[in-house]
């Protein structure tokens, strides 16, 4: 009997660690960091600097002030800093990049247990906590060659149709990792391979979104500049399938993906704000518990439903 444990699942290893997959997303995230920074200049270089270097101090100066085991080794700051400084124009104060970063790490992060523990994703939290607090923060950069005047979600709200193949390059206007749908996709495909996530949730809420806005504008045209402008691939490969805030199930994943897919066109075609991504995310974070609930994983060796 002295060699019989007991203990609740897993019961078996994969190898991967928090650590490890941590810095997937960071190694991921690098093709549309490197297009941020070649498309804007140096001042996108500041902020991503400033965000990623912010999280790490705020979290560690957390766990220090509350004697709390240090956890900053384990790359989840660097990932929100790095996510959240994607998602902001190049041309933002440094300041409020401070803020936004300080109120994702300690607030919805840290002030509920740290990572494993936060309700809704920190990253995209902070982005919405500073479009509200910094109506500045929507006026968007430019490519510095770039003589438009207005985000591609803007021109489309004005009835102008951006030209696709500037769309999935990135020549064009918006935050700093959101504009090249190209270097999204390399970190979306090296996601996959290296098995962080799976499919599932990014092509249903990217697919919804197409056919959503081609059904209301009977435009294909239109309905993918839709989906190629703003921060639809960003947020659906790298925020919607944080491990914590999303289901774990394939079915989960499709009612998570189609509910944000709805709330961003929503937004887009007839909210106050011309991007509904955030937004989006952010609610189906807070029904994730529900999905959770209706989706459930059969348990090894039990019954059928």
């Amino acid at each position: 009997m002295g060699k019989l444990h007991i203990s609740v699942s897993p019961h078996l290893h994969s190898g991967r660690s928090t650590q490890g997959i941590m810095r997937d997303v960071v190694f991921s995230l690098l093709p549309a960091t490197a297009a941020g920074i070649a498309l804007f200049g140096l001042s996108a270089v500041w902020v991503v600097l400033t965000c990623v270097f912010t999280a790490v101090l705020s979290e560690a100066l957390f766990n220090f002030i509350i004697k709390k085991e240090q956890t900053v080794g384990d790359w989840s700051a660097v990932v929100t800093g790095l996510l959240l400084a994607l998602n902001l124009p190049a041309n933002i104060p440094l300041w409020q990049a401070v803020i936004g970063t300080v109120f994702a790490i300690v607030i919805v992060k840290c002030f509920f247990g740290g990572i494993g523990c936060n309700v809704v994703n920190p990253a995209i939290t902070g982005r919405v906590f500073m479009l509200i607090a910094f109506g500045s923060m929507a006026q968007a950069a430019f490519p510095v060659d770039s003589t438009a005047a207005a985000t591609p979600l803007v021109q489309l709200g004005e009835g102008t149709v951006p030209d696709l193949l500037e769309l999935f390059l990135g020549k064009c206007g918006g935050s700093i990792g959101e504009t090249s749908v190209l270097a999204l996709l390399i970190g979306f495909i090296y996601l996959l391979v290296r098995k962080v996530i799976s499919w599932h949730l990014p092509v249903v809420y990217i697919g919804t979104v197409f056919l959503f806005t081609f059904a209301v504008q009977g435009d294909l045209t239109v309905a993918l500049a839709y989906i190629l402008s703003g921060g639809l691939f960003l947020g659906a490969i790298f925020m919607a399938t944080d491990y914590v805030t999303s289901p774990a199930t394939p079915a989960g994943k499709l009612i998570f993906g189609l509910g944000a897919g709805i709330i961003t066109v929503l937004i887009r075609l007839w909210g106050n704000y011309p991007e509904g991504v955030s937004f989006a995310i952010l609610l189906m974070n807070i029904l994730n518990p529900y999905i959770e609930a209706w989706t459930p994983r059969k348990v090894f060796g039990g019954k059928k439903a």
